[in-house]
């Protein structure tokens, strides 16, 4: 049976993640209570269904919009509350991780936290204590501060033992090679490692173990970054040695080795300005061809599925008093593409409608996209019709995965149209 999902009425102003304040006095802080005594307490179940309706139950995810992991932890909580005991950010710890520091926000701020999801997976301070093991032994071999003073040798982790995780992200600006986690795109990799000719540098530097879709990267795969300027920085060619020769030639070869170096350097330099411009104009050509022509524009549907929830559809549900765009249920994780070409304008978390992309096209259009679970492009990015921008879900104000689809005048709330006439007209058939 075919899941109708449709999503709730707009509230701009309702955040659906764990954005807490923390006063710096202490007053307002909840310190983790050591023995034992009446902590509060949610069973990892619980957790689970919290982290589901947060980010779809991704416990490594990090979109770029200030919050982290399954539970959504801003930055400041995960600090105030111990988290950098584990790892730096919370997408970056274990599951059992974040859930430990979950309790510790829990007992201190009570389920509120979690405005919307808390009372969705019955979230409260009485519940059972979870079965986790947040931090793990140090392998054999590892020589902690205590053992190499004669201290306890026993392999029992320590809170001073806990250190943060080696992943690709805490070793950012030195590393050569990087591993896809989950939610990583390319443009994301390359902006974050200073990439040479940005994303499509970073593919056509790795297109053999990408494929031929550079939308479509794994956790896992190992990219090279040899030419990104934020990994190591780029070493000038040193001339051979000459230790043997004597050193009155020596002194004369200098500059002209020096003179060598540098030639080469800016030809190799020129050559890939060259290929990346190249690239950029392909790009933007076949843009330019798939949204030229306004009486004959092709458009192309966002998903492959039958209609859900219809447009101006009715309802106390919607501020509007109506539907303001179309639903089509699909599976979380189905991908979701551009119906025309056209520049994005918003990428990333907006309130009710979860995570999104709106894209201005060329008549001047704007389509937008909602409920995502991924997205796979950032703004002022060129994107094509039927390019992928993302994957749905059911994150923000949603009762179950689908793509929400609108057609706007602007780039804003409140300015929709119809958006199946807007795709008829451009041919698609709905």
């Amino acid at each position: 049976m075919a899941v109708r999902g449709r999503h709730r009425r707009y509230q701009p102003n309702r955040i659906n993640r764990a954005s807490l304040t923390v006063t710096a006095g202490g007053a307002g802080m909840a310190l983790p209570l050591m023995g034992t005594g009446a902590a509060q307490a949610a069973d990892v179940d619980t957790w689970e269904k919290v982290a589901a309706c947060e980010s779809t139950g991704n416990w490594d995810i990090n979109t770029g919009n200030g919050y982290y992991g399954g539970l959504q932890f801003s930055q400041s909580t995960w600090e105030a509350f111990g988290g950098t005991r584990y790892a730096p950010r919370a997408d970056l710890a274990t599951k059992d991780q974040q859930i430990a520091i979950a309790e510790k926000v829990l007992d201190g701020q009570g389920p509120g936290a979690w405005p919307t999801c808390s009372v969705r997976a019955g979230l409260t301070r009485d519940g059972a204590v979870p079965d986790i093991r947040p931090a793990t032994d140090r392998p054999t071999g590892t020589k902690s501060a205590t053992g190499t003073k004669g201290g306890r040798g026993d392999g029992r982790t320590t809170v001073e033992d806990v250190r943060p995780h080696t992943t690709p992200q805490a070793r950012a600006g030195r590393a050569e090679m990087y591993t896809v986690v989950r939610g990583d795109t390319l443009s994301g990799i390359a902006e974050q490692e200073r990439v040479r000719g940005g994303w499509r540098g970073l593919y056509e530097a790795n297109e053999t173990t990408i494929g031929a879709d550079p939308d479509l990267i794994l956790p896992g795969q190992r990219l090279t970054l040899a030419g990104g300027s934020g990994g190591r920085a780029e070493a000038p060619v040193k001339p051979p040695s000459r230790s043997a020769e004597p050193a009155d030639k020596r002194a004369s070869a200098p500059r002209t080795e020096q003179r060598k170096t540098e030639k080469a350097e800016k030809k190799a330099e020129k050559k890939t300005e060259k290929k990346t411009e190249k690239a950029e104009k392909r790009t933007q050509q076949r843009a330019d061809r798939s949204g030229s022509a306004s009486s004959g524009v092709q458009r192309v549907a966002p998903v492959s599925a039958a209609l859900g929830t219809p447009y101006h559809k009715a309802g106390s549900s919607w501020s509007k008093g109506y539907h303001t765009g179309v639903d089509f249920p699909v599976p979380t994780g189905t991908p979701v593409k551009s119906v025309g070409a056209g520049t994005v304008v918003a990428a990333g978390w907006e309130g009710s409608y979860g995570y999104q992309v709106v894209v201005r096209h060329n008549d001047g259009r704007y389509s937008q996209y909602a409920h995502l679970s991924a997205i796979s492009v950032k703004n002022g990015q060129s994107v094509g019709a039927g390019q992928r921008i993302g994957r749905s879900g059911s994150t923000g104000n949603s009762s179950g995965p689908h793509l929400h689809f609108e057609v706007r005048t602007g780039p804003g709330f409140g300015s929709d149209i119809d958006p199946l006439a807007y795709l008829r007209a451009g041919g698609v058939k709905i």
